[in-house]
């Protein structure tokens, strides 16, 4: 991923176009508010991760949230992890999958706080490409939160396949 300056020097990601394989994921889905989505992050994390270890089912990418729909409120989302098989479907955790295919992306640095920014940068430079956004965005949590750790130091990928 290329990179130019921010002003103090601290290199920026430039967003690129790669291409994905499909994934199998295992996914709990909701609509939730804003304020409310911290809980659902950590209650259902906790739940994906009762499924997948009870049924022996192998985990093969950081977590992710895909979102459904237009940005805005309430959100329609699915949180989860690609998976080497699907699950069986056990209460709220049920099979998923992340599409194939060209996807801008872009990785974020720095606290969640700024995601929605970088969101519109990356929407901004596919518009700049002449190329549309798809449905189906979504974040990949390379760096696992912590409450002691320094929310600069958080890593999260964003996704965001082309349109048809």
């Amino acid at each position: 991923m290329s990179t130019h300056g921010s002003e103090n020097g601290t290199p920026v990601p430039e967003p690129e176009l790669v291409q994905r394989d499909p994934a199998t994921t295992t996914v709990i889905r909701g609509v939730v508010s804003l304020p409310e989505l911290r809980e659902f992050f950590d209650v259902f994390f906790r739940t994906l991760a009762h499924t997948i270890a009870s049924q022996d089912v192998a985990v093969l990418s950081p977590a992710f949230c895909i979102y459904h729909g237009l940005p805005g409120e309430p959100l329609d989302l699915e949180v989860g992890f690609v998976t080497d098989r699907a699950v069986r479907p056990e209460g709220d955790a049920s099979v998923g999958s992340l599409p194939g295919g060209r996807v801008a992306r872009l990785m974020h640095c720095g606290s969640f706080d700024g995601l929605a920014s970088s969101w519109q940068r990356l929407h901004a430079w596919l518009l700049a490409q002449g190329l549309s956004a798809g449905d189906g965005r979504w974040e990949s949590y390379i760096t696992q939160p912590s409450p002691e750790m320094d929310p600069r130091d958080l890593r999260t990928e964003l996704n965001w396949p082309l349109g048809g």
